[in-house]
């Protein structure tokens, strides 16, 4: 396991957390390498033998270490900014094992991905057809292209991430779909490479995955009787982890459900895992600071915040906290809901847990290794918190903790 207690310390592999919090001060991410490897080697067994490119979502946690790790391991990325692009090249990614997605893609971000020659620039509207069609003639490029169909799947998942219904923004309609293409097609800029589609996240059965592959493939080979030929279908991730209760499918029940239906398809399959590859690698260490009881309600105030841990208070999401130490049987249990220093009601972390805190303690926020760091901000002017790399007994500082000074160093006062 990534996390586990060795002696009544809870540990990231070989290393306590407590160690971690006392090399390099909380709020502090810790990722464990060897469960990032685990995670991506199950896609890739699950894929064995067949054309295929697991191509990690950056948006789930985009740390450099990383990125260099399942670049060495042969990862492809999706991206969706020009941003996350620079740091996939940064990280030694492979350009050709890029696809770039997303609603919104400026000129620019399209210019530079078609100068770094990246595998795809996946398109969700005819208006982006006709940007990206203009972009790659002034560069003098053929942009490869899909489009991300909108299969109106039913994900099955929490409403502000389930992407795959009509009301959704992402996407081409499906029944668009055959139209745009023939339209892309007639486009000397731009080259049909593949399809695509993402209905959604946290998906915990495969039924819903299955059935968008379906639908898909439908659509390919419509495709191809009227002579547009495809690369690759590019099926998207979602794939669900456990974060309280929940029971997700084994990774081998969704691809292996997918390659049934595509049997005998010669398109390089494309699967895109982020938060599966690295949710569960991932804890955040933070520290009480404050034990605040009260009549109504009592509270463990933390040092780490909603601008560290956002899900909590975006989604009403759930993360188990346990205890850096296991619990002294002598000290007093209490009901608490754990909050940080912002000035916010919705800044908390957990709410109604059974815990046994005194001030000083450490607590580990499980699960948090995707949508995490990466969403965290400098609201009330915190510093974002250091990440720490886990590899069996070596714990390595990944990114070091933001300075105050480092806010407001891009800032200015007008000469008035």
């Amino acid at each position: 396991m990534a996390f586990e207690y060795r002696k009544g310390a809870l540990c990231a592999e070989q290393v306590p957390l407590e160690e971690i919090a006392r090399r390099f001060g909380t709020p502090c991410y810790v990722y464990s390498r060897a469960a990032i490897e685990r995670h991506y080697g199950e896609f890739a067994l699950a894929l064995a033998g067949r054309s295929a490119l697991v191509a990690y979502s950056v948006k789930a946690n985009s740390n450099l270490a990383v990125l260099a790790l399942l670049a060495k391991l042969g990862a492809g990325f999706d991206i969706v900014s020009g941003g996350e692009l620079a740091r996939v090249l940064a990280a030694g990614g492979e350009p050709r094992k890029i696809l770039f997605s997303g609603v919104g893609k400026t000129e620019d971000e399209i210019a530079y991905a078609l100068e770094s020659g990246i595998l795809c620039l996946n398109l969700e509207s005819e208006g982006e057809l006709q940007r990206v069609a203009q972009v790659a003639g002034r560069c003098g490029k053929r942009a490869p292209i899909a489009f991300r169909i909108n299969p109106d799947v039913d994900a099955k998942t929490h409403p502000y991430i389930s992407t795959g219904l009509k009301q959704s923004k992402f996407g081409v309609p499906h029944a668009d779909a055959e139209r745009i293409y023939r339209e892309a097609s007639r486009l000397p800029q731009v080259e049909v490479v593949g399809i695509g589609c993402h209905i959604g996240s946290l998906m915990t059965g495969a039924g819903p995955f299955i059935d968008a592959t379906a639908r898909i493939l439908a659509l390919t080979t419509r495709l191809e009787r009227a002579g547009i030929g495809l690369a690759h279908i590019d099926l998207g991730g979602g794939f669900g982890i456990r974060y309280r209760d929940e029971a997700p499918a084994p990774i081998g029940e969704f691809v292996d459900g997918a390659l049934g239906v595509l049997a005998g398809r010669k398109e390089k399959l494309i699967v895109d895992p982020g938060r599966s590859i690295v949710g569960s690698a991932g804890a955040l260490i933070t520290r009480v600071e404050y034990v605040k009881p009260g009549e109504a309600k009592s509270f463990l105030v933390v040092d780490a915040a909603m601008n560290d841990l956002l899900r909590p208070a975006l989604y009403g999401a759930w993360h188990e906290v346990l205890p850096v130490l296991e619990e002294d049987e002598a000290a007093a249990t209490g009901v608490y809901d754990i909050v940080g220093p912002v000035c916010e009601s919705a800044d908390f972390l957990a709410k109604d847990r059974a815990l046994a805190a005194r001030p000083g303690d450490l607590l580990a926020v499980m699960s948090a290794g995707a949508y995490a760091m990466a969403m965290s901000s400098n609201y009330n002017s915190r510093p974002r918190a250091a990440e720490v790399m886990v590899d069996g007994e070596q714990a390595h500082l990944v990114r070091r903790r933001e300075r105050v000074a480092e806010l407001y160093a891009g800032e200015s006062v007008p000469a008035w």
